[in-house]
Parts: structure tokens; C-alpha cells; sequence
């Protein structure tokens, strides 16, 4: 049970949260110091009565989740860990924005203990809030002690609910449920620009109901409210919004309720004048109350006898189900076989058939090996081709299965599946066509940045998805996801490359690995009668070698125009030309290889040309700048996609023209 607190020590530890909140900002001279005041009662309430957590080990399975989706108010989460004894000491908040400190400007996950989620982009956080509690109820469903009660809290601003993806992420979590989360909505009615009915005046709880979550209105500065609240929020079987009117820059003389206390310092006369408000002595910096640190320190103990309570009933869950704890032991670890890549060759279709079905035929074979893979697809499945066969669907307060439908809310999958990620345990996958990875993209780098293991499976990947025309045919997507550091993108050209990026993608443990799989049907690679499997997962190899020895031109392909290059190299070799083709399915994990093995596929000084049907300069990198990259820099056309491969040059007529008009 939590403990009750006299007044005045609610209200120093409260004003203890915003003195360390206002003066990080000050001594950086950058930062947002009045949302994190506005919010200084809630973070308290959720923090000393709610959240349960152990500060010595902020990775235990069965503590609750924190999420500040609104992460441009760091300090307030930066406060909230240093008081509750994480190990975050207060000379980092004086570090708060400078150079390899722990208290960046926005949180970052894996970088400061405490932080569940890196926030930065708006609604990003309640899109990964809904995540982690989607993976709780899945999790509970499967392994059952481990993460039964585990509870999602979380704080939203006006600028994450105008932002789309929160949205989309909130009905989701109204469908299916999600009864295990508490989301604050801080409705301070500001913005940079001014008062929000600039741009703002819908009726959040209304809307929310309308998601199907239970929302409720409150005083974000009552206490009594607060409590009353969150304790009717946990008593419902559905998601939870709780819309707290509260005030920026909340107790500053000249700040409160102004727009200019959004994103700026309060500057020394208005935290001189505040902290005089308060009864503290103004001089005094980064000062907190023994009575504070004390009144946390008896919150983390109680805690930790939740959490060794918590260590009891798992172990005696374990004893009493070894095999279902063998289970979760390797889920968590999100185990793989040594042989995954052996055992998923084994799984290779014999025949020539579009990427997105042989890698659908290799998927089934990763799901049996690999218990942490889930996802779904933006109502695309029967189109990607991404159902995990007898793996039982997700739904309203059914939570069993590992095919999540997201309906057509793209941008809420990839926040989702990040989300999901997060929590721990599961693999998650997210699935639509490439040119709607243009919506995902900021979830995509999100993942990226903070190291997680998503696989995002893109099909139609290119002009040959035809007659639908140039909205649905990708030109710039897949050079422009290549450029995201940390993000490992695969465009397999049969079933051998396919069977090498699910296995590249389930052994990548720190980051994300993205597909980009083909609509049409591709013909399977002849390689050379020495071609070593292994090569595939350095990401690119030799597929068929210059015949009669040194190569005189590298053609250099990726997915679909492996086939093409090789079809140019045999007539070009009957005109007497010796052409080594190399496929490249992932130039990430090429890059990653030692310089011997590069300059072994790619020889110095041989020409080299590039294949793929997307933009071309970049190649660049890879077939220099006296190099030629064959590609497509205008955007697609609607037609039969035989008829848009001769227009736009994608024929082995049209290649071996040009490669011989550049050799000339």
C-alpha cells in the first residue's frame, strides 16, 4: 500500500521537482522549464503512490512502465529519477544538454537508466506506449506470472494528441482493449506559437471515448483529484485518458501561463523570484530537502519488497511449470538456433516465385524456430504475405495469438512494434508496401536509433507493381532508408537471399533489419558451382564469376535486377567481354566486412556498374564517379509492368545498349 504524505511534504518535494527542473534549463541557457512545472504534481502522484519500480534493477520483468511522450519536457523525468535513486546523480542534471552527459535534451533510451523509450518526435511516445502495453497482455497471455499486472503510465501533451500517430495508436489500444494503460493528457492550453485555440479546440475526452477509452476530466494540480483519478482509471478494463487542466510554468510570478515559459530559460530574476514564492532561499541551486530524498528512499523500499515479493511467486511459478519457464527464459533472451541460417535454406522453395511468397514459405520456418517473432501488416497480409500460418490472430482481449492486424495506421505500427520491442522479449515485424514506408519513416529511424530489433517487410519494391502507377511505385524509398544509420536494409533476389535476411534479421539483436521484397515473379540465381551460402550474409558476394579469369567489368545488382545483370552479362561475354555479377543484397553488412573481403568482390581498378530500379546516384559509393548506375531517377508510370520495363530501361536489351554505349 502506498504511504500518505503530510501536505508540506507533498508540496517541498513538489517544489523540489521544479527547482531542479528550472535550474538544468538555467544553467544550460537552453531547455523547457514550464511544462515540467506544470506537470510536477502528477509526476509526484504517479511516482510515490502508482508506479512500481526498483531502482537498483530498472530492468525487472514485472515493474510498471513510464513513458514522457512529450520528451521536450526531459527535465521532469531527469528529476523524477535522480529523487526515486536511480543512477542518475545530480551532477548529471547540471550536465542536462552538454556533450556525452545523461540528461540529453530529449530522453534517449540505453542511455539513461529510468528511461523506458527515446521521445522526441511528438506522439511518438503514445504510440510506444500503446506497444509495451500491448506486450504486456501478450506476454501475460503466453508465460502468465512474470508480467500479470504490469501497468502502463504515461504523460501526453497538446502536441502529441495533434500529431496524427498518437491517433492512430489510440484506437488501436481503444479495440483491443488495452486496459493496462493510464495516460495523462497535460492540457496547459499552450504552445511555442501562443494560447493552443490558435490551432486546437476539440474535445480530447470526447474523442477518446469515442476510441473506446474511459476518460475523465481533472484539476492536474489537486492531489486529491490526481488520486481519485488514476484509482478509477485502474479499476477499468479499458485504456485510460485522464485530461489534467494544469498551468505552465506553475508557480513562477511572471512565467505562469505564458507561452514564453514553453521553450526558453525563466532566466535568474524569475527562478530568484519563484523559489522566493516558495519559502527557499533563492541563492541556493540544485538543492534538495533531506526530507525529500528521504520520502523516495521509503518509496524505492517499498518497491523492492514488491519486488521481492514479485521474485517469489515467479519462482514458485517456475517450480511448479519448468517447461512453460524454460519457455519465457528463452523468449525473453529472444533465443535463436546456432543453425538458424542452415535450418532456413532447408526451408527454400524450389522454384521461381515473387520474394514476398518465398519469403512468406521461409517466415513459417523462422516462426517454429524463433518464439519471440510476431507482427502484422497495415491491412495488407494477403498482399505481403506476412500470416504467421496457425499463429492465431490478436483481437479485443485476446491476446494469445502472434498475427497483429493494424489496420491502414502505418505510422501507429511502426511506433507499436517499437513499443513491443522495448518491453522485451518479442521480435515484432511490421509489413506494407515500400512506397508506404514514407509514412513509417520516423518510426523506422526511431528504431534505428535506439538499437531495436524490429524487422520492417516492405513489398511491391519497385515499378513492377505497374498499373497502379506512380503513387504506388518506389523510386527514392529504398536509397533514402539506406541512409538511416543503424537500419540494415535487405533486397533479396531469390529464395536463398531471402532465407539469408530473416536469418541476417533474427541474429541482429541491435537494431532494426528492413525487407524490401518483390510483387512479380523472379527467376531462382544460377551461381557459380563453387557459390558459398555463407557469403549471402556478408551482404554481397560473387553470384557468377568473369568466365576464362579476371573480370574486366563488375555488374553490381540488387533484388529483381540480379536477374537482369546476369541475362547482360551472358550477352556480353559472347561479345567477348569477361563480366563478374555481383549481388548485394545488403550493402550495410557489406560495408561491415574486413577491406580484404571488399576488394575481393569488388576488385580496384575494374569498371564497375550498378543495376537497381530506383534512383541511381547514389551508386555512386559503390561504382565511382567514372562508374555507370543504371537505375530510375523520374517517377513511374501506370502500364503493364513488361511495357514500363522496356520504357524505362530495364530490359537486358536496353542494359547491355548502355553498358556498351559507356565502354565505347
Amino acid at each position: 500500500m502506498p504511504r500518505d504524505y503530510d501536505p508540506k511534504t507533498i508540496q517541498l518535494a513538489v517544489d523540489t521537482i521544479k527547482t531542479l527542473s528550472i535550474d538544468a534549463v538555467e544553467k544550460a541557457n537552453s531547455g523547457h522549464p514550464g511544462t515540467p512545472m506544470g506537470l510536477a504534481d502528477i509526476a509526484f502522484e504517479i511516482y510515490t503512490r502508482y508506479l512500481r519500480y526498483d531502482p537498483k534493477d530498472p530492468q525487472w520483468e514485472g515493474r510498471d512502465r513510464f513513458v514522457l511522450s512529450c520528451g521536450h519536457a526531459s527535465m521532469l523525468l531527469y528529476s523524477m529519477l535522480h529523487l526515486a535513486g536511480y543512477d542518475l546523480p545530480l551532477e548529471q542534471l547540471k550536465q542536462f544538454r552538454q556533450w556525452d552527459s545523461k540528461t540529453p535534451g530529449h530522453p534517449e533510451h540505453g542511455l539513461t537508466a529510468g528511461v523506458e523509450t527515446t521521445t522526441g518526435p511528438l506522439g511518438a511516445g503514445v504510440s510506444n506506449i500503446v506497444g509495451l502495453a500491448l506486450a504486456a497482455k501478450m506476454h501475460t497471455a503466453r508465460f502468465g506470472e512474470c508480467t500479470k499486472g504490469v501497468r502502463i503510465f504515461g504523460i501526453c501533451s497538446d502536441g502529441d494528441l495533434m500529431e496524427g500517430i498518437s491517433h492512430e495508436a489510440a484506437s488501436i489500444a481503444g479495440h483491443l482493449g488495452l486496459g493496462n494503460i493510464v495516460l495523462f493528457y497535460d492540457d496547459n492550453h499552450i504552445t511555442i506559437e501562443g494560447d493552443t485555440s490558435l490551432a486546437y479546440t476539440e474535445d480530447a475526452v470526447k474523442r477518446f471515448e469515442a476510441y473506446g477509452w474511459f476518460a475523465q476530466n481533472i484539476d492536474g494540480h489537486d492531489h486529491a483529484q490526481i488520486r481519485a483519478a488514476v484509482d478509477k482509471a485502474l479499476a477499468q478494463s479499458k485504456p485510460a485518458f485522464i485530461r489534467a487542466r494544469t498551468h505552465i510554468a506553475h508557480g513562477a510570478p511572471t512565467a505562469h501561463d505564458t507561452h514564453g515559459a514553453h521553450g526558453a530559460p525563466l532566466g535568474k530574476d524569475e527562478i530568484a523570484a519563484t523559489k522566493k514564492a516558495m519559502g527557499w532561499d533563492p541563492d541556493k541551486s540544485f538543492y534538495v530537502p533531506e526530507a525529500v530524498y528521504a520520502l523516495f528512499k521509503e518509496r524505492a523500499a517499498d518497491n523492492q519488497k514488491e519486488h521481492a515479493a514479485w521474485t517469489a511467486r515467479v519462482e514458485a511459478w517456475a517450480k511448479a511449470n519448468p517447461d512453460l519457464a524454460a519457455q519465457e527464459r528463452a523468449f525473453a533472451a529472444r533465443s535463436v538456433p546456432k543453425d538458424l541460417y542452415a535450418q532456413l535454406l532447408k526451408a527454400v522453395p524450389e522454384k521461381e516465385d515473387a520474394t514476398r511468397n518465398l519469403s512468406n514459405v521461409i517466415q513459417q520456418a523462422a516462426a517454429k524456430l524463433v518464439l519471440s517473432l510476431v507482427g502484422g501488416s497495415a491491412d495488407l497480409a494477403p498482399s505481403t504475405k506476412t500470416l504467421i500460418k496457425d499463429g492465431g490472430s490478436v483481437n479485443t482481449g485476446e491476446f494469445a495469438g502472434r498475427n497483429l492486424h493494424f489496420g491502414i495506421r502505418e505510422h501507429a505500427m511502426g511506433g507499436v512494434c517499437n513499443g513491443m520491442a522495448l518491453f522485451g522479449g518479442f521480435i515484432p515485424y511490421g509489413s506494407t508496401f515500400l512506397i508506404f514506408s514514407d509514412y513509417m519513416r520516423p518510426a523506422i529511424r526511431l528504431s534505428a536509433l535506439m538499437e531495436q530489433q524490429c524487422i520492417w517487410i516492405f513489398t511491391h519494391d519497385s515499378i513492377m507493381v505497374g498499373e497502379d502507377g506512380p503513387t504506388h511505385e518506389p523510386i527514392e524509398q529504398i536509397w533514402s532508408l539506406r541512409l538511416i544509420p543503424n537500419l540494415h536494409v535487405v533486397r533479396p533476389a531469390d529464395g536463398i537471399e531471402c532465407a539469408a535476411a530473416w536469418a541476417m534479421a533474427l541474429q541482429r539483436t541491435h537494431g532494426p533489419t528492413l525487407f524490401a521484397l518483390s510483387r512479380q515473379k523472379l527467376p531462382t540465381i544460377k551461381r557459380d558451382a563453387n557459390f558459398d551460402p555463407q557469403n549471402v550474409l556478408r551482404g554481397a558476394y560473387v553470384a557468377q564469376e568473369a568466365t576464362g579469369g579476371k573480370p574486366e567489368l563488375v555488374i553490381m545488382a540488387t533484388g529483381s535486377e540480379v536477374g537482369l545483370a546476369m541475362g547482360a552479362r551472358e550477352r556480353l561475354e559472347k561479345d567477348g567481354r569477361k563480366v563478374r555479377v555481383v549481388s548485394a543484397p545488403c550493402l550495410e553488412q557489406f560495408e561491415k566486412q574486413d577491406q580484404a573481403y571488399r576488394d575481393a568482390v569488388l576488385p580496384a581498378g575494374v569498371k564497375r556498374v550498378s543495376i537497381e530500379a530506383g534512383r541511381s546516384e547514389p551508386w555512386r559509393i559503390f561504382v565511382g564517379d567514372t562508374g555507370l548506375a543504371i537505375g530510375i531517377d523520374r517517377f513511374g508510370a501506370s502500364a503493364p509492368d513488361k511495357v514500363l520495363a522496356e520504357k524505362l530501361g530495364l530490359t537486358v536489351d536496353s542494359v547491355v545498349s548502355k553498358i556498351g554505349a559507356w565502354l565505347k
